[in-house]
């Protein structure tokens, strides 16, 4: 199948009243056709996985295109170039998102990027960063412990950006992490309270939700029943 194809057959299957819904969740519809990722999931897997049809369905620019380029991806094949131009092209943070965790955290550069791609200013790059740290502390069972915990240096540092869309995934990895183990769940919230010591209004924001949550009754029951690792 090529990308002509697959261009057609989005174009039918949109709905302009779903771009109503995607606008108020905040989500650029500006090249959105109007299609659920539910529906993209399940296109896709009628579609066999192929790195230059994903490569070439992103330059349409079309927003579900560029999504569904993403499942149709192999990551082994994924470079380190086309992690950088694919994020510069981050336009909302739907993309962002499904990107870092469907495909970017599958890659052998993501520990990389993450370090590189928090210090860089533009929001939706910032926010790749700690979008994948959310992705790997939820999918990658087999990292140790430590490996997560040179990442809160990074959510300390980034703590204070005040920008929506980077304060809430500075503190979505946050919570990941703090979601893995008893272990780094003690951490987590130890450096949470750091934050606060920070006396910054973004910092105390994300600090407070995530104690909330890594402190819930809920988290501490499930994490109870979990074998610790150190």
């Amino acid at each position: 199948m090529n990308e002509e194809r697959i261009i057609k057959h989005l174009n039918e299957i949109g709905d302009e009243q779903r771009l109503e819904k995607m606008k108020r969740f905040g989500i650029d519809t500006s090249t959105a056709i109007g299609i659920s990722v539910s529906e993209l999931r399940k296109y896709a897997r009628t579609i066999r996985k192929n790195h230059s049809l994903a490569l070439n369905l992103w330059k349409t620019n079309i927003h579900e295109a560029r999504m569904l380029a993403v499942l149709l991806d192999e990551p082994r094949k994924v470079t380190e170039e086309q992690m950088e131009t694919w994020a510069m092209d981050f336009n909302s943070w739907d993309l962002c998102d499904h990107c870092c965790s469907n495909l970017f955290d599958k890659t052998t550069f993501a520990r990389k990027k993450i370090n590189e791609w928090s210090k860089r200013n533009k929001e939706y790059v910032k926010r790749a960063a700690f979008s994948l740290i959310a992705a790997l502390a939820t999918h990658d069972k087999k990292a140790s412990n430590e490996s997560f915990e040179v990442f809160f240096p990074i959510i300390m540092r980034e703590s204070s950006d005040e920008r929506k869309y980077v304060k809430k995934a500075v503190n979505w990895s946050l919570r990941n992490i703090g979601k893995r183990n008893r272990f780094l769940n003690k951490r987590a919230i130890e450096i949470a309270e750091k934050m606060i010591e920070k006396k910054n209004k973004t910092s105390r924001w994300i600090a407070t939700d995530a104690i909330n949550e890594l402190t819930s009754q809920k988290i501490q029951d499930r994490l109870a029943k979990e074998p610790s690792k150190n």
